[in-house]
């Protein structure tokens, strides 16, 4: 929703015209009148896309852009300033002189598939599969590769990529409102290109427009455009040709997905020699990642193996995060192509897209510095089933193990096997990368409404009180150092959400009352539109979302009986305790951080770094509560204070130098903190607030918990996870609410969450994977307990 000036580059924004002509609404003045603009909206901005200073220091200190704040550039707004000419007929063809004038580098990819055929790698594929030609006949090579030689033989045709580079400006300004490019890495992205590194673009995946606006990016800012690894099927035929012809990789014709596709045996073979082959001429790669299937990830394994064999010295990886106001839903396979074009030529645009390109950091150096400490990695039933199963208190420090984000089917997967570090390490390499595009994709005006819509008011908000929390929530996303994708007065932003998620609301304007009433639309579609939305305002918030279920898992023990030894209230008896904010409460700090380090062990991967351990997250989440005012440390009155040591009872010991077990902390008491929650009558809805953020990953897992009593186990992967989705789905519907968790994404991350806390087993057979319930797990009563203890972070 923002649009540049007539040169393309603004850094305070401004709104695009159609949303400044439109008219006025009832309640604008009386928003005006009661409401600033905070200054920092669309006028300062935190810098982002830096890279981590624990894995990457070299990378991080090198100045390779010497402006760090160079505002945003539009895509869409091409006018004659981008040309080299003047005039009125330059003003009306200037967007195809501008392509024409784009830097193209040709790559033509001739001998590429001699040598992948050649290469050890397919070659051993291939005896393997009982396809090696006799006598080693390359034609022979050629003919059993014959699935994949279009893939390999994907090139750039500079001609043809100018072509497509001026149908995707129009395609674009049909789309979208706009395209802003954050161009404060540009320079080191140039600097990079000009020493010769070899560049690797990671984003996230979110929709097939993805592989689309990363090469557009490029190709508009004169940068190498990348061979794209794409993970969706196109069946057009003459799709296909053409965008292999501007370096797309596509999947075979044969395979569905990508999981398909690593069926075949010969698939990442013959992959992993293409990436080789490309990166030896000096080509870049584009390859997207998926949190919920860990799928893209094994490029990033190749690279990695390349790299350790010595074929490629090393490479800069660039996470590039793009934000959408509502990503959009493309569908190219059904009827033709020309269709679908002219379709969007008809379309109004809707929405605009913020593209964040971080700072490139070299990968050899993120495997070689050692932070991330996969030898502390455990299995999540280690760290959590003595909790839930028979209550301990002890800590076990480490951090779950996920490695099902290396795919089983992968072919390093299964080279790995034997090397558990290696593949550990390969994961977290894939985990840091996915925190790090997060880290750096905007928040766009609708994620802020749809998350105040979904987690403050869902029974519905006065459009005058929903412009205050809006304002709030900008200052609170900008102070934690995360930029928006919005600019404008204050009016103007919500008025523009809600046109965009008009659809998914239901808007009520009284004639006696001015003010509109909104409230989110209770059906499965909105709901879930609504939650993908407000997905990163989830990752900002999410130190102070686990703290909060903290503190309400410690509230809810109070609640269930009374008063605790680890709760103390002021002055009230158990039996009287009927509402757990109406009383003084004490929290215990160790046992605020020990709930706190449970439950991040239950978040889905992408939420936290792997260069940090469990318990330094969970120490900064309770800390986090007390930087935004939930909780106050209380101060314990002392008769001695706490640096005297002169006036302490007893005598100080002094010790030898060489004894082993000496510590100078001996001598000190043990500091226990303890924590109050501030302002009582207030405090409650913020806390709430954040409660809500993890409410629909948590439902869902107790949901799946009792649906497993349901099923007839063992069943295939596939149909285990559809029936606990129609579990999930069949559940929101009886209850009317919380159809959040009830996603097809909320279904997998449960399943995959039960495996790791061993109440479900893999078995592998001919026919695929098969789940079932183990034996320990079969029983009633440990099944109550692990609902008891997921619930417990629930707030209801």
């Amino acid at each position: 929703m923002v649009q540049e000036k007539n040169d393309g580059i603004n850094k305070d924004m401004v709104l695009p015209p159609i949303q400044q002509k439109r008219p006025a609404l009832s309640w604008e003045l009386k928003i005006k009148k009661k409401l600033t603009v905070p200054t920092c909206l669309g006028k300062f901005r935190p810098i982002v896309g830096q890279c981590c200073h624990q894995c990457t220091p070299d990378s991080l200190h090198k100045k390779l852009g010497q402006n760090s704040s160079l505002g945003f550039y539009n895509l869409l707004s091409v006018n004659e300033t981008h040309t080299r000419y003047r005039g009125w007929l330059v003003r009306r063809v200037c967007c195809v002189l501008f392509v024409s004038g784009c830097k193209v580098y040709a790559s033509p990819g001739s001998n590429r598939l001699e040598r992948v055929c050649q290469s050890n790698r397919v070659r051993e594929a291939l005896t393997a599969e009982h396809k090696a030609p006799e006598g080693g006949d390359s034609q022979g090579q050629i003919n059993s590769l014959s699935p994949f030689l279009p893939l390999i033989n994907t090139c750039i045709i500079p001609g043809l990529l100018r072509f497509v580079g001026w149908v995707m400006l129009k395609m674009g300004a049909s789309m979208f409102d706009s395209i802003q490019v954050n161009l404060n890495h540009l320079p080191a992205l140039h600097k990079a290109s000009q020493e010769g590194s070899l560049l690797v673009y990671v984003y996230m995946r979110q929709s097939i427009m993805d592989c689309v606006l990363i090469p557009l990016v490029l190709f508009c800012r004169s940068l190498r455009v990348p061979y794209t690894v794409c993970p969706f099927q196109i069946y057009s035929h003459s799709l296909r040709s053409i965008l292999q012809k501007v370096g797309v990789v596509l999947l075979p014709p044969s395979a569905l997905t990508e999981k398909d596709a690593e069926m075949d045996r010969l698939y990442l073979p013959v992959m992993t020699s293409l990436v080789r082959e490309l990166l030896h001429e000096g080509q870049a790669i584009s390859v997207g990642v998926s949190a919920e299937s860990g799928q893209g990830g094994q490029w990033l394994a190749c690279i990695r193996q390349l790299m350790k064999e010595g074929s490629v010295p090393d490479v800069s990886l660039v996470p590039v995060g793009i934000s959408y106001d509502c990503v959009p839903k493309t569908n190219i396979q059904v009827g033709s192509v020309l269709q679908w074009l002219w379709s969007l030529l008809w379309r109004r645009p809707g929405g605009s897209v913020r593209i964040h390109i971080a700072q490139p950091f070299s990968f050899k150096e993120m495997c070689e510095s050692g932070r991330c400490r996969v030898d502390e990695w455990l299995p999540l039933q280690d760290l959590l089933l003595p909790v839930i199963l028979h209550n301990r208190t002890e800590r076990l420090f480490g951090r779950r193990r996920m490695s099902w984000l290396l795919p089983s089917s992968s072919h390093y997967a299964s080279e790995l096997k034997e090397l558990t570090t290696e593949r550990d390490l390969s994961i977290a390499i894939t985990l840091h990368l996915i925190f790090s595009v997060t880290s750096c994709m905007a928040v766009m005006c609708t994620s802020l409404v749809s998350s105040l819509l979904l987690y403050r008011h869902r029974k519905g908000v006065s459009t005058s009180l929903l412009c205050r929390d809006v304002a709030w929530l900008t200052d609170e996303v900008l102070f934690r150092n995360k930029d928006v994708g919005f600019g404008g007065s204050l009016v103007e932003v919500v008025h523009y959400s809600l046109s965009q998620l008009a659809p998914h609301l239901i808007i009520a304007a009284a004639p006696s009352r001015k003010d509109p009433f909104i409230i989110p639309r209770p059906s499965l579609a909105a709901t879930l539109h609504l939650t993908l939305q407000a997905q990163i305002v989830t990752h900002t918030f999410i130190l102070e979302a686990v703290g909060a279920c903290a503190v309400s898992a410690m509230l809810c023990e109070v609640a269930n009986s009374g008063i605790s030894s680890r709760v103390r209230s002021d002055g009230v008896d158990g039996e009287e305790v009927t509402n757990i904010m109406e009383f003084d409460v004490v929290l215990c700090q160790s046992e605020l951080t020990e709930r706190a380090l449970q439950l991040c062990h239950l978040l889905p991967p992408g939420f936290m770094t792997p260069c940090q351990s469990s318990q330094s997250f969970a120490l900064d989440a309770v800390d986090s509560l007390v930087r935004c005012g939930i909780l106050i440390m209380e101060e314990i009155p002392r008769d001695v204070p706490v640096c005297d040591f002169w006036k302490r009872e007893g005598t100080l010991t002094w010790t030898t130098s060489d004894d082993p077990y000496h510590s100078d902390s001996d001598c000190e008491e043990e500091d226990l903190r303890s924590y109050k929650i501030s302002q009582p009558s207030q405090c409650p809805e913020m806390l709430f607030f954040l409660c809500s953020m993890l409410a629909g990953h948590l439902r869902a897992l107790c949901w799946t918990t009792t649906g497993l009593d349901l099923l007839h186990t063992p069943l295939p992967e596939a149909e285990f996870v559809a029936q606990i989705h129609s579990h999930l789905r069949d559940t929101a519907n009886k209850k009317k609410q919380h159809y959040e968790s009830c996603s097809e994404e909320a279904a997998h991350t449960a399943v995959r969450t039960l495996i790791d806390l061993g109440v479900l087993s893999e078995e592998r057979q001919k026919e695929g994977v098969f789940l079932g319930v183990t034996p320990l797990f079969q029983l009633s009563e440990n099944r109550q307990k692990l609902h008891r203890f997921i619930s417990q972070y629930l707030y209801n």
